[in-house]
């Protein structure tokens, strides 16, 4: 199997885990799975969250995605236990295709290294 389908495979298992546990099976998007990811991460589970706090927990995600690459280097928790990132080595310019692909095969890596999806 080569990389790009592998790639897509796993995508899809991702998108299905978390769509039937969180969507009742509707199909969720990038945005949405980055959003659950920034919720996992934070570890408030359970609360409503402020506009701009959803946009924060995004930011959190795509730190802890792409931590792994290079880019982002976590700093330190808040006394609300917000994770703060810093930047190691600025995204280089990716055109919206390159952008989305680097952002499922970030998330796939983080549902392998969280053992949700093989």
């Amino acid at each position: 199997m080569s990389r790009d389908e592998q790639l897509k495979t796993r995508w899809d298992a991702v998108v299905n885990i978390l769509s039937n546990q969180f969507a009742d099976g509707e199909i969720l998007d990038l945005d949405a799975i980055i959003y659950l990811i920034g919720v996992q991460e934070l570890g408030q589970l359970n609360r409503k969250f402020k506009k701009d706090e959803k946009l924060n927990l995004m930011h959190i995600a795509i730190c802890r995605l792409l931590e792994p690459y290079g880019y982002y280097e976590f700093d330190f928790f808040d006394e609300e236990g917000w994770p703060h990132y810093q930047v190691k080595e600025q995204l280089p310019p990716l055109k919206a295709g390159e952008q989305s692909v680097l952002m499922k095969e970030a998330i796939v890596n983080y549902f392998l290294e969280k053992e949700i999806i093989k």
